[in-house]
């Protein structure tokens, strides 16, 4: 039976992703290199540190990593800061209560930096729901290595065969497909360039995850059981 939930947070807890596609775009600009939507897509679920690494790998950037990861931040900060239309995503804090009162362990996982990840749940008050929250700037590889997902499920009271992964990326479903943790793929408004096939279950709304359907979910389950 299914234990522990461990959720990624931008684009599934909160919808952070619209700051951070202008603090890019933003930064790129500044950068003077032209990134296509389509190749901006391949970052998601990344770190910011390993989009610069990449970056630096195609265009010609003679800034270091640290001083590019410090800019966007200090871009993406200042509007997150002023941004009042900034909300959880529909669904998901009655998810997280309702798994929470039914005393599943919720862990985070996401790629953002534990400051980014500090901010959105000291805004929305989640600390209080949450075992453990995982930072991928505490990893050298971003996703779609599984590293991040195989820790947060060592840090699991359960066994890795009662964990579950709620993502909204190929990079983060790949990471949790590698880690061999049963899938979730959250279908978003800003999940449509990202290939979410290889979850093992896809979902359109929170409203679909019920504690009833959570609870049965079993490793072998696909998309026609669930």
């Amino acid at each position: 039976m299914i234990q522990t939930v461990i959720f990624d947070m931008d684009g599934v807890i909160v919808d952070t992703e619209p700051v951070h596609r202008y603090a890019y775009f933003k930064h790129f600009d500044e950068l003077n290199v032209l990134v296509t939507d389509e190749m901006f897509a391949t970052y998601t679920g990344n770190s910011t540190r390993n989009v610069f690494q990449k970056l630096k790998n195609t265009f010609e950037i003679n800034q270091d990593v640290e001083d590019l990861i410090q800019r966007k931040r200090a871009i993406f900060n200042d509007a997150f800061d002023t941004k009042e239309d900034l909300y959880l995503i529909e669904g998901v804090e009655n998810l997280i209560k309702n798994l929470y009162s039914n005393g599943f362990e919720l862990i985070v996982a996401s790629s953002a930096s534990k400051v980014t990840i500090e901010r959105v749940f000291k805004r929305f008050h989640l600390h209080q729901y949450f075992s453990h929250i995982v930072s991928g700037e505490d990893f050298p590889k971003s996703k779609p290595h599984p590293a991040i997902f195989e820790h947060a499920a060592s840090l699991s009271k359960f066994p890795k065969n009662e964990c579950i992964v709620i993502e909204d990326s190929w990079n983060g479903i790949e990471a949790a497909v590698g880690a061999g943790i049963f899938c979730v793929g959250y279908n978003s408004e800003h999940s449509e360039l990202q290939d979410l096939s290889k979850a093992n279950v896809i979902v359109n709304h929170f409203d679909e995850l019920t504690v009833d359907r959570i609870k049965k979910i079993k490793l072998t389950q696909s998309q026609e059981d669930f």
